[in-house]
């Protein structure tokens, strides 16, 4: 027994012994500080929180001045007025950038461009398909549709690189709709029923950041590795050069402001809306009145030297060369007919139960 104890003791300080040496592992030599990520703030990432030194800032509990005139070196001197500000270089597009948005470019090159529409689908599969169907943009559907900006930006964040770039029918002329498209990702912005210039100047405000417009450099997916954040030149530096706004003429306001709305700087189209400008006419196609509506739409947007865009139907009419295309599920039902061919529509002819088909009486 005394001896079974000792050998217990002995293989226990043993096991103890050889747990310490693989614990106590040689020292290893001090890995170089690894160098702080890039970042707009220059006093970010701060590992010694205190210790900061802000040569420019204005003095403890002093007014600086800063009002009244600029510091030594920078370009803005004298009293501070916004209209007479000098727009600094930070966030130029590098010297010869190239369009990386194929709508941008295909419409600087004067070819036609074709939105295919997703009216009411939230799954990123049916978007996916459309988007990889052959269209050059989606016109993803908000003025009507049933969607939220949760829904959609999940959908273009699914594909984000698809043959069709993201692109939107906002609501209305608003910062918070507008934003919310391009902060998810939107190369396309179409706004409607645009009335005045001024709203066309909200419209492009709202869409282009400084010095042409007002977006807010808040992020969004937009600004994601996976979606631009990558692209030539840096997104915030390029995105003036690539987005695309169409404003829609669709009412009697609208055309009579259609020659000053074509002329505001970073309208990309107008778009003659075939359906409302006949809801707000009361004239249908083919009526010389009707014709007369839409000729106004094209005559803007020639004399401005903007693209004009309309329905799918016009791919053939004069001068229009961007348009909306069907819907996600007219496309399904394209398709299926297509694939189908004299099989389609040959469905058995049941006499009893719901699906029976009711005889003539």
């Amino acid at each position: 027994m005394k001896h079974a104890f000792q050998t217990l003791v002995f293989s226990t300080a043993l096991i103890t012994a050889s747990l310490g040496a693989q614990t106590q592992q040689p020292a290893q030599p001090a890995q170089p500080a690894q160098p702080r990520p890039a970042n707009a703030d220059p006093y970010a990432n701060n590992p010694d929180a205190g210790k900061t030194q802000f040569p420019l800032a204005a003095p403890a509990g002093k007014d600086s001045g800063a009002k009244q005139g600029g510091l030594a070196g920078a370009s803005n001197q004298g009293a501070f007025d916004p209209t007479k500000w000098k727009y600094g270089p930070a966030f130029d597009a590098p010297a010869g950038s190239k369009t990386w948005n194929p709508v941008k470019l295909k419409l600087q090159q004067g070819g036609k461009v074709t939105g295919g529409t997703v009216f009411g689908a939230s799954d990123p599969s049916t978007y996916c398909a459309m988007a990889n169907a052959g269209y050059d943009f989606i016109w993803t559907e908000m003025q009507h549709g049933q969607t939220d900006w949760q829904n959609v930006a999940r959908m273009w964040r699914t594909c984000p690189h698809a043959k069709a770039v993201p692109g939107v029918r906002v609501a209305y002329t608003d910062e918070r709709e507008i934003q919310h498209a391009l902060d998810a990702g939107a190369l396309v912005v179409v706004v409607p029923t645009v009335d005045t210039a001024e709203e066309a100047i909200a419209a492009r405000n709202w869409t282009y950041f400084p010095p042409l417009g007002r977006r807010s450099n808040g992020g969004g997916q937009a600004f994601d590795a996976g979606m631009w954040g990558t692209v030539p030149g840096g997104y915030r530096a390029t995105a003036n050069n690539n987005v695309v706004l169409i404003l829609m003429i669709e009412t009697l306001e609208g055309l009579k402001n259609a020659d000053e709305i074509a002329k505001v700087p970073g309208v990309s189209a107008i778009f003659a809306a075939s359906g409302d400008l006949g809801n707000f006419s009361g004239y249908r196609q083919g009526t010389p009145d009707y014709e007369r509506a839409i000729n106004i739409v094209h005559d803007a947007a020639i004399k401005a030297g903007i693209r004009l865009c309309g329905p799918f139907a016009w791919r053939d009419r004069a001068d229009f060369t961007c348009f909306q295309a069907g819907s996600e599920t007219a496309a399904i039902a394209r398709g299926a007919a297509a694939e189908l061919g004299n099989l389609a529509n040959t469905q058995g002819q049941v006499e009893v139960g719901p699906l029976a088909v009711k005889k003539p009486q």
